[in-house]
């Protein structure tokens, strides 16, 4: 049974995940463990959640103990670094859980602590919007789960025994490589389009430039995954497009927030994945290496690069 979590970063689902998980664990035993200089920053800090008033309890990286599960919630620039950092949380029995989008932080992670540490998660279907310390949402979504190759199904029963005893929405995946692909198929579209176009769900649906941009990143993902022997189809397109026309039209996603609050986004996880692997299979995304090149220029004005 889980009875410890640690949770490296702050971000919309680390506060959502961390707040429900203290329901039934308590406020010591949900621990966001961070480097010196954001424990300064963020010690005392109270967060605003949907209206309410949320206090976590912040924990420097030289005091961070083993915890039963570690949740990875950091945006990808930062992932690199989130891996050493949570070294002192995690122990022989130690289960690690990564939230981050993309595909290849699981196996980033796996790399440096071993796969049968590994749940596979996908985070879906939530809306929120963060900015500063106040995280607002009209949906919490639900996690995919499922175990990663040679992955334990004692650890998947431990994790959704917390997600239940937290009142958090689940659904086991059989597949869980397919579903990761599919959410980072639907992310590649909307989260860079949003980004590049300043927009939110409701630019990317309605007809428009945006759109075609959105729909057309989509489809050269398909192209790739089934080249990875993913099968992604039109079908699975079609059905993420429907997702997006579920939640708030104002709302826009993490990449587009980003933008706002003129932090780095997550291109390198998406296109540059993207761009990666086509590559490998000699296809041709001339979409995603626009939204890349853009989403660079953008984030050149604000970081300096």
């Amino acid at each position: 049974m889980i009875n410890t979590v640690n949770i490296i970063g702050l971000g919309a689902l680390g506060m959502l995940y961390g707040r429900n998980m203290m329901k039934p664990l308590g406020y010591e035993n949900v621990r966001f463990i961070m480097d010196q200089n954001r424990y300064e920053k963020y010690k005392d800090q109270r967060y605003i959640i949907n209206g309410a008033e949320c206090k976590f309890n912040m924990v420097p990286l030289r005091e961070a103990t083993p915890a039963d599960l570690v949740i990875v919630a950091v945006k990808y620039p930062g992932l690199k670094q989130a891996i050493e950092d949570i070294e002192s949380s995690v122990g022989e029995g130690t289960v690690i859980m990564s939230v981050m989008n993309g595909i290849s932080s699981e196996d980033m992670i796996a790399a440096r602590y071993g796969a049968d540490k590994m749940i596979y998660a996908v985070a879906q279907g939530m809306d929120a919007v963060k900015f500063g310390s106040k995280l607002n949402y009209t949906l919490s979504g639900a996690l995919r789960l499922g175990m990663y190759p040679r992955g334990s199904r004692e650890n998947l029963d431990a994790v959704t025994d917390l997600l239940t005893r937290s009142g958090l929405e689940y659904v086991e995946e059989e597949d869980i490589i397919f579903r990761m692909w599919s959410k980072f198929m639907l992310n590649v579209g909307v989260n860079q389009t949003c980004m590049v176009y300043d927009t939110t769900y409701k630019g990317v649906i309605e007809e428009g430039e945006p759109n075609l941009i959105f729909i057309s990143a989509m489809r050269e993902v398909i192209a790739v995954a089934n080249a990875e022997g993913v099968k992604l189809t039109e079908a699975d397109l079609n059905a993420y497009v429907d997702i997006i026309r579920s939640l708030g039209p104002d709302q826009m996603p993490s990449m587009a927030q980003d933008r706002i609050n003129k932090k780095p986004g997550e291109v390198d996880a998406f296109s540059g994945e993207v761009i990666r692997l086509a590559a490998k299979h000699d296809i041709q995304v001339p979409v995603n290496r626009y939204l890349n090149r853009r989403a660079k220029e953008i984030e050149a004005q604000y970081t300096n690069k």
